[in-house]
């Protein structure tokens, strides 16, 4: 090879390099602007963090090798990549409920106070919503996630979900139908939240139930998540008079010296829970229309660690 040769094959390959120096900032680029939208996909669909944020990773891993110069619509086309692998996950997260010690809540996430502000985001990865998807199966979930909260077109969930659009359409009805039936249907103010997270932080704090009384629904449920680790209720309670009086028994009773934050979880009241300054677990409330229709209480350890940070979750 001559040097003029050789001088033009290091030339090639130093604009080669360069070449796919750029493609990969730009795939970093494009990914970075709609990776809140996509751990936010993930973790509806899974409902656990920890898992959402690996198959963002795994999302990640695929799009890093795709020129994003090839790709039309870029969101739609990570969605694509999300749904899939979390589809994959969905299977090996229903292996790991069916051994769960007692009910399998959702892994609490510290939201910022603006979540609660966008109803429909806050209601979609609130504790009460994640439980009622938990009885779609996986492609129902995906559908209805897609369509209902992020709002793809159907010819966009079927690529994703690899069914025709017709197919889509009809597990988006019948999903939809499935959710109507059993979601909470009433919303709370920001006025009558506080009061009912106050009088289950009297309650927590001090034992004192009259207030807690006042805002419990009838039919209210407690559900609490140890994972086999930590004591926990293995049963819903239902009824407010079973659960004032679960907590009059002593389900707060815990050792130790007791400090209790409220917090917005998951879009929606709660309450942070120390025992000799060690996070012992968190309680997220339902409120609807003035009424505490669910606590959600989470000590599982495995399930904790997303809830001393804030966690953005994003419709964008």
């Amino acid at each position: 090879m001559s040097e003029r040769d050789g001088r033009t094959t290091r030339a090639a390959t130093s604009l080669d390099r360069a070449a796919r120096t750029e493609s990969v900032d730009s795939a970093t680029e494009v990914f970075v602007a709609h990776r809140n939208l996509l751990f936010t996909v993930a973790y509806e669909m899974l409902g656990s963090a920890a898992d959402a944020e690996d198959v963002v990773q795994e999302a990640w891993l695929r799009w890093v090798g795709v020129d994003p110069a090839t790709v039309r619509e870029k969101r739609a086309y990570l969605v694509r990549i999300v749904t899939r692998q979390a589809l994959d996950r969905m299977r090996a997260l229903g292996r790991r409920k069916e051994s769960y010690v007692g009910p399998w809540l959702p892994e609490p996430l510290l939201t910022a106070p603006d979540v609660a502000e966008d109803v429909e985001l806050a209601d979609s990865v609130s504790m009460a919503m994640l439980l009622v998807l938990e009885t779609l199966t996986p492609v129902e979930r995906a559908v209805f996630v897609l369509r209902e909260v992020f709002d793809l077109a159907y010819d966009e969930i079927a690529g994703a979900v690899g069914r025709s659009p017709v197919a889509v359409r009809q597990l988006a009805y019948r999903a939809r139908a499935h959710v109507a039936a059993r979601r909470p249907r009433g919303t709370a103010s920001p006025a009558e939240a506080r009061a009912a997270l106050q009088a289950f932080r009297r309650a927590v704090e001090t034992g004192e139930l009259q207030s807690l009384l006042d805002v419990l629904a009838p039919d209210v449920v407690a559900l609490s998540d140890g994972g086999g680790v930590r004591h926990a209720l293995l049963r819903p309670v239902v009824g407010a008079d079973k659960v004032s009086r679960l907590l009059a028994g002593g389900w707060w009773k815990l050792g130790g010296e007791r400090s209790v934050e409220p917090v917005q979880i998951n879009g929606g009241p709660g309450l942070l829970i120390r025992v000799d300054g060690e996070i012992d677990g968190v309680l997220a409330v339902r409120v609807e229309t003035g009424w505490v229709t669910g606590a959600y209480h989470v000590r599982n350890p495995e399930k904790l660690s997303r809830v001393t940070r804030e966690t953005t979750v994003s419709r964008a």
